[in-house]
């Protein structure tokens, strides 16, 4: 199988790359315009390696599409090409609508011209995958589950981009028959993930000594899904899924955001030398005003793919926590340079 992946080169993207090249035999094509957050240190170890190729292209750019379809031919796409950053799509919303949703338009226009132009058995077994967010589903309550069949009801501009996107691939199934399989994740974690996002931004920021942003008062719950766990479900479901079917991917790891904080404070206090005032990283949290829009809570029942595809995640919250708070300090060289160009300023201010 010859797999092409888009956002290769992002956080998520490349830890599928790292799980197909590792565990599976199959040949991939990493395609990324390498946008800010995209990073090819990532999969640096695979460069030579026979069953990778990387090609430079904008998901946008429908040349660009129809040329790595015709060249590459793959058996399958897992489609993870997207801004993702909801405080970026509140500041900057055109950049998510041209990514997101114009660009899935662009990229299942030029892998229906692709389908329909394979033979019948290997029509039969291609794979269109579209990999979307438990966002779209919006916020739920204090208690509650979202599934597969909850109505979509976004509150972000990245949010609702996603949603439109998860709709066009669904119509394409639909309306022109292109196999395709989709699967919705709760927020993810782990290694070589961009300095933006809660986890990475407050892990730096504690090696840095600097304060600890936290929205609101800190009691806004998701359900956190580390990297890894989510890039073997994905495979599963590109190989092992139903047509037409979605799949709920979750960590059963619920935690309020200031939660997560607290435990990255105290581990970096086991993990390194003391603040330089010999106060615990905890004094360096700070509640700051609340995201616009900001959902309360979100939470996934993943039942469905435990049931049908027996996927369950390997990382509890404490353990793939501590793997990754200490990734991110053996790695300081790494994240130190994006630093340098991202400060971890606060974005989504501008509602």
């Amino acid at each position: 199988m010859k797999i092409l992946v888009t956002g290769g080169a992002g956080f998520i993207g490349s830890a599928v790359i790292r799980y197909l090249l590792n565990d599976t035999d199959a040949d991939v094509v990493n395609l990324d315009k390498l946008s800010y957050a995209a990073n090819l240190d990532s999969l640096d170890g695979f460069i030579g390696n026979p069953r990778y190729a990387f090609r430079k292209a904008d998901i946008t750019d429908p040349a660009a599409m129809s040329k790595a379809f015709s060249e590459h031919d793959p058996d399958a796409v897992m489609h993870l090409a997207a801004e993702t950053h909801v405080d970026r799509s509140i500041d900057g919303p055109t950049a998510f609508i041209q990514s997101n949703v114009v660009g899935t338009f662009t990229l299942l226009q030029a892998a229906l011209v692709h389908w329909r132009a394979l033979s019948p058995e290997r029509q039969a077994n291609f794979r269109f995958h579209h990999i979307s967010t438990d966002e779209v589903f919006g916020s739920l309550g204090d208690e509650g589950l979202f599934t597969e069949e909850t109505p979509y009801d976004p509150s972000s501009p990245y949010s609702a981009s996603k949603a439109a996107s998860d709709h066009l691939v669904r119509a394409w199934h639909r309306t022109y028959g292109l196999p395709v399989v989709l699967s919705n994740c709760s927020n993810n974690y782990g290694p070589w993930q961009f300095p933006e996002k809660l986890i990475p931004l407050t892990i730096t920021n504690a090696l840095l000594g600097r304060e600890l942003p936290v929205y609101g008062a800190g009691n806004n719950v998701r359900d956190w899904l580390h990297v890894e766990d989510h890039a073997r479900a994905l495979h599963l479901i590109l190989t092992k899924g139903t047509v037409g079917e979605s799949y709920n991917v979750g960590g059963n790891g619920e935690r309020r955001n200031i939660e997560i904080v607290e435990a990255i404070a105290d581990l970096l206090d086991e993990e390194c030398d003391p603040l330089p005032n010999g106060a615990p990283r905890r004094s360096l949290i700070r509640f700051v005003t609340d995201r616009p829009g900001h959902d309360h809570r979100y939470a996934i029942d993943a039942s469905k793919i435990e049931r049908e595809l027996g996927w369950k995640p390997q990382f509890t919250v404490e353990s793939g926590l501590a793997e990754t708070v200490r990734w991110y300090v053996a790695k300081r060289d790494w994240w130190q340079r994006l630093r340098n160009n991202y400060a971890g300023e606060r974005l989504g201010l501008k509602a």
